[in-house]
């Protein structure tokens, strides 16, 4: 799996360095560095009044928080890897 987190301007504005910091410790936590590769990318202009855009393989998700970052990567990260039921 490809996670793509937006670090454009609108984004690093609404904590895209803190998104990659919980993205980089959940990853490490639940071993994940062989299955999934962590990259930044340029404004994915889906630009969202709250969160972070983030891209999971070709899928584009907006809206993520330090407050919904949990449930975000249990539903798109680990559910889609089989991690999880």
């Amino acid at each position: 799996m490809i996670i793509q987190i937006c670090v454009g301007s609108s984004c690093h504005l609404r904590g895209s360095e803190e998104i990659v910091k919980l993205f980089t410790k959940a990853i490490e936590k639940y071993k994940l560095d062989s299955e999934v590769t962590l990259v930044g990318n340029f404004c994915a202009a889906k630009c969202n009044r709250i969160g972070v855009t983030v891209t999971l393989d070709d899928v584009i998700h907006t809206g993520v928080t330090p407050e919904n970052f949990n449930s975000f990567f249990e539903e798109n990260v680990l559910k889609s890897l089989g991690k999880v039921e």
